[in-house]
C-alpha cells in the first residue's frame, strides 16, 4: 500500500488563500465595496481552514507522510540558499487549523462588530493578510522564511493596533509594539546568524542534523585582558568562551519573549487593547504571541543541547506566569483584564519549554487559543451591548440582558482557571505537574523550584482575576443606571478605556438598557465555547500521553519527529505515568485532589467573596494595601524603566553626544585647528615686512642659535 503524500497544491491554496482575499478586499476595496471585502475575505479564510483540516485528517487519519520540501530558490550565494518550502508535520498542522479556525470566527465577528466603521474594507483585508503571514510562519521550513513571517506578523500588527490611527494612544500604542519587538527581533537575527555561522546552512532538517556539531562548538567572547595605550592588564584568569549552543538558544529565545510578550519584553501586549476588539482576540489567541511559543517547541532539537537556555527560558516563563498576573487583578478595563491573563497563559506555556514538556505548552497553546478568542470576543459583546462602555465598575448585572454572552463567558472562564473535565485543565495542569517532577526530579535546581511555585500561586490569581471580571461584569448591582450622568466625561474616559469607532458618539446622556449582541457576534462565541469546555477531554491522551482518547490504547506519541528531547527530561511520561493511567477521567478526578486545583478555588472563593457578598471589600481592601496596589497600577514601572529609563536615556544619549559634536569635534578639533592656523598664520604673516635688513638679522639669529646647539650637543 502505497504512503499517502501531502499535496503541494494543496498546501499552496492553504497559504495563498487568505493572501489573495486581503489583496481584493484592500487593493480593490472601493469596486468590491463592504459585502464584497467581508465574503473574499471571509471565503479566503475559510477555504484555507477546510483544507487545513483536510491535511490535519491526512497526517492522523491516513498516516500520511510528512512534508518537508523547497518549493521556490529565490537565491543561492555559494553554498547558501534561500528557499521557500514547507515543513508539514503534526506540529505544524495542529498550529494550522488553529490559527485559521479562529481567523474565521474571528472574519465573521467583525462584521458584526466594525459593521458602521469607516475602515471596514481595510480592517478585514489587514486581518486576512495577518492569517497569511501567520501560515507562512507556522509552515516554514527554513530560518529565513521563519524570519519573513516574523516580520510579517509583526508589521501587520503594527498596522492593526493602529489602525483608528488619528488617535494619538493608538499611534503610541502601535510604535510601542513595534519597537519592543525589535529589540527582541534583533537577539532572533543574532540567533539565526548563529545558526548559519554553526552549520553554514538555514534549513531545519540540515541544522537539526548537525545538531550534534553544534553542541561541541564554543564562542570566544573575551580574551580575559584589557588593552589600553600599549598596556595590557589580566582581568580574568582565563578567557570567557560560551557554548555555541547556550547563546544561540539564549538569542533565538530573546526573539521569543519579544512576540510572546515575556518580562521585560511584556509591555506593548496590554497596549494593544487600542486596536477593534476583533484584533485584539486574533493576536492574543491565534497568531502573534504563539509564534514565540511555536518557535521555541519547532527548535527543540536545538534547546535540548542547553540546560542553561532552558533555565534562563525556564526563569522568564515563570517570572511572566505570575508577576504579570497580579496587574490583572487591579484592572478595571474588561479587555486590559483578558489581555493580562494573556500575559499570565504565555508565561505558563513558556515555563513548560523550560522544563523540556514542548508537547504540553503547544497543547496548551491550542486549548487557550479557543478560550481566550472565546473570552475576547465575548468582552467585545458586552462592550457592544453597553454602548462601547469598558470600565467594569460601570456594568453589573448584565446577565439577564446578555444570556448568551454570559454562559459563554462562564464557560470561557471555568476553562481559563483550569477546572477539571475543561480543556484548560489538560493543558494547564499538565504544565503545573511537569514543573512538579523537575523543581523535585534528579536534576532540579533553584529556577525550577521557583517555577513551580510561580505556576502553583498563579492558578489563585488566575481564579481571582477572572472571577472578578464575570462578576464585576454579569452580576450585582446594575451600575450602568448609576454612571450615565458622567458617562464619557470621567477620568477613565481616556486612552485605555474605549473601543473607540469613527461613528461612536461618546458623548452618550441618558442610561442605555444593555441587549444582545447580533447573530454574527453571537455564534462564534458558541462555535468557541464547544472546543473551550470538549477539546482537552478528547484529545490529552494523544496529543499528551501517547495513548487513544480514552487513555486505554497505547499508540505513537502525537509529535513523535516534531519535537526532540532527551528521555530522561520528558517531564509529560513522567505525568502521564502519574495521573493518566485512568484516562481522561481519572486524569479530572485527580485534578480535583491537585494542589493547583485548591489554589483556584482559593482565588474562586476570595473573588465570589469580595464582588459577589461583601461587595464594599474591595474598597477596604483598596485602602488597606494601597501601595501593593499602586506598584500594581504602575505595573511595577516597567512602562517608566521603557520610557522614562531606556528611551528617554537614549534620547539623552543623542543630546549629549550632539554637544560633543558640535562642541569638541566640530568646535574644537574641525574648526579649532582651522583657527589655531589661523592665528599662526597671522603671527607670521607680520614677520614678513619685506625689508632685506630683517630677513639678514633673522638669518644671523638663526645662525647663532644653530651654533649654540652645535656647541651644546656636538660630541
Amino acid at each position: 500500500m502505497q504512503p499517502v503524500v501531502l499535496s503541494k497544491s494543496v498546501l499552496l491554496a492553504i497559504v495563498l488563500a487568505p493572501l489573495l482575499g486581503a489583496i481584493v478586499a484592500g487593493l480593490f476595496r472601493r469596486q468590491v465595496g463592504r459585502a464584497g471585502a467581508h465574503t473574499v475575505t471571509i471565503l479566503g479564510v475559510a477555504v484555507s481552514c477546510a483544507l487545513s483540516c483536510y491535511v490535519l485528517w491526512q497526517l492522523v487519519a491516513q498516516a500520511a507522510l510528512p512534508f518537508n520540501e523547497n518549493l521556490y530558490t529565490w537565491f543561492q550565494v555559494g553554498g547558501i540558499e534561500a528557499n521557500v518550502g514547507f515543513m508539514i508535520d503534526k506540529l505544524t498542522a495542529m498550529m494550522m487549523v488553529v490559527v485559521t479556525f479562529v481567523s474565521l470566527l474571528v472574519h465573521i465577528y467583525t462584521i458584526g462588530y466594525m459593521a458602521e466603521d469607516p475602515g471596514y474594507q481595510r480592517f478585514f483585508s489587514y486581518i486576512s493578510l495577518f492569517t497569511f503571514s501567520m501560515l507562512m510562519l507556522v509552515m516554514s521550513n527554513n530560518f529565513l522564511q521563519l524570519f519573513f513571517g516574523w516580520e510579517a506578523v509583526g508589521l501587520v500588527s503594527y498596522l492593526l493596533i493602529g489602525f483608528w490611527f488619528k488617535r494619538p494612544t493608538a499611534v503610541f500604542a502601535n510604535l510601542k509594539a513595534f519597537l519592543v519587538n525589535r529589540v527582541g527581533d534583533f537577539g532572533f537575527l543574532l540567533g539565526i546568524a548563529g545558526v548559519l555561522w554553526a552549520t553554514g546552512s538555514l534549513d531545519y532538517g540540515v541544522v537539526f542534523a548537525k545538531a550534534g556539531e553544534i553542541a561541541n562548538r564554543t564562542i570566544g567572547i573575551w580574551g580575559g585582558s584589557l588593552s589600553l595605550f600599549g598596556h595590557s592588564w589580566q582581568v580574568t584568569a582565563a578567557p570567557v568562551v560560551w557554548s555555541a549552543a547556550t547563546a544561540i538558544c539564549i538569542c533565538l529565545f530573546i526573539g521569543a519573549m519579544g512576540k510572546s510578550a515575556q518580562v521585560p519584553l511584556h509591555v506593548w501586549l496590554p497596549d494593544s487593547m487600542e486596536g477593534p476588539t476583533p484584533i485584539s482576540a486574533l493576536i492574543h489567541a491565534a497568531t502573534m504571541v504563539t509564534a514565540g511559543i511555536f518557535m521555541v517547541a519547532r527548535m527543540s532539537p536545538l534547546f535540548e543541547l542547553s540546560h542553561t537556555a532552558l533555565n534562563f527560558v525556564l526563569f522568564i516563563g515563570a517570572t511572566t506566569a505570575f508577576w504579570t498576573g497580579l496587574m490583572g487583578i487591579v484592572q478595571n478595563d474588561i479587555k486590559r483584564v483578558v489581555a493580562y491573563s494573556t500575559l499570565s497563559q504565555l508565561g505558563y506555556m513558556t515555563v513548560a519549554l523550560g522544563v523540556s514538556a514542548y508537547s504540553s505548552a503547544v497543547y496548551h497553546l491550542m486549548t487557550h487559543a479557543f478560550f481566550k478568542a472565546l473570552l475576547f470576543l465575548a468582552a467585545g459583546s458586552v462592550i457592544i451591548g453597553m454602548h462601547h462602555e469598558q470600565d467594569m465598575r460601570k456594568m453589573g448585572g448584565l446577565r439577564k440582558y446578555m444570556p448568551i454572552t454570559y454562559w459563554t463567558s462562564l464557560l470561557g472562564t471555568l476553562a481559563l482557571v483550569g477546572t477539571p473535565f475543561f480543556s484548560g485543565f489538560y493543558s494547564k495542569d499538565t504544565i503545573i505537574e511537569a514543573a512538579h517532577h523537575a523543581a523535585n526530579g534528579a536534576h532540579a535546581t533553584w529556577v525550577s523550584q521557583y517555577a513551580y511555585l510561580a505556576v502553583l500561586a498563579g492558578a489563585f490569581v488566575t481564579a481571582f482575576y477572572s472571577f472578578r471580571l464575570l462578576y464585576m461584569t454579569f452580576h450585582g448591582k446594575e451600575r450602568f443606571r448609576d454612571a450615565h450622568a458622567d458617562h464619557g466625561h470621567d477620568a477613565h474616559h481616556d486612552a485605555h478605556a474605549h473601543d473607540e469607532h469613527a461613528h461612536d458618539d461618546h458623548g452618550h446622556h441618558g442610561a442605555h438598557e444593555p441587549h444582545e449582541s447580533p447573530w454574527v457576534v453571537t455564534l462564534p462565541l458558541i462555535l468557541l465555547a464547544i472546543p473551550s469546555v470538549l477539546i482537552g477531554y478528547f484529545t490529552a491522551g494523544p496529543m499528551l500521553f501517547g495513548t487513544d482518547w480514552t487513555g486505554h490504547v497505547p499508540q505513537l506519541p502525537y509529535f513523535l519527529g516534531a519535537i526532540d528531547l532527551e528521555p530522561m527530561r520528558d517531564t509529560v511520561a513522567l505525568v502521564g505515568k502519574e495521573a493518566w493511567e485512568h484516562g481522561p477521567a481519572g486524569f479530572a478526578w485527580h485534578g480535583f485532589f491537585a494542589p493547583a486545583f485548591w489554589f483556584a478555588f482559593t482565588g474562586f472563593a476570595l473573588a465570589t467573596a469580595m464582588y459577589l457578598i461583601w461587595t464594599d471589600l474591595p474598597a477596604k481592601a483598596r485602602k488597606l494595601f494601597a501601595w501593593p496596589v499602586r506598584v500594581l497600577e504602575d505595573k511595577f514601572y516597567f512602562d517608566k524603566l521603557w520610557i522614562e529609563g531606556f528611551a528617554a536615556g537614549g534620547v539623552r544619549l543623542g543630546k549629549a553626544s550632539r554637544e560633543v559634536d558640535s562642541r569638541v569635534i566640530d568646535g574644537g578639533i574641525v574648526e579649532g585647528s582651522a583657527r589655531v592656523v589661523d592665528f599662526v598664520a597671522g603671527i607670521v604673516r607680520r614677520a614678513q615686512s619685506g625689508y632685506l635688513y630683517h630677513y639678514a638679522f633673522a638669518m644671523i639669529l638663526g645662525l647663532i642659535a644653530l651654533l649654540a646647539v652645535l656647541i651644546r650637543y656636538w660630541r
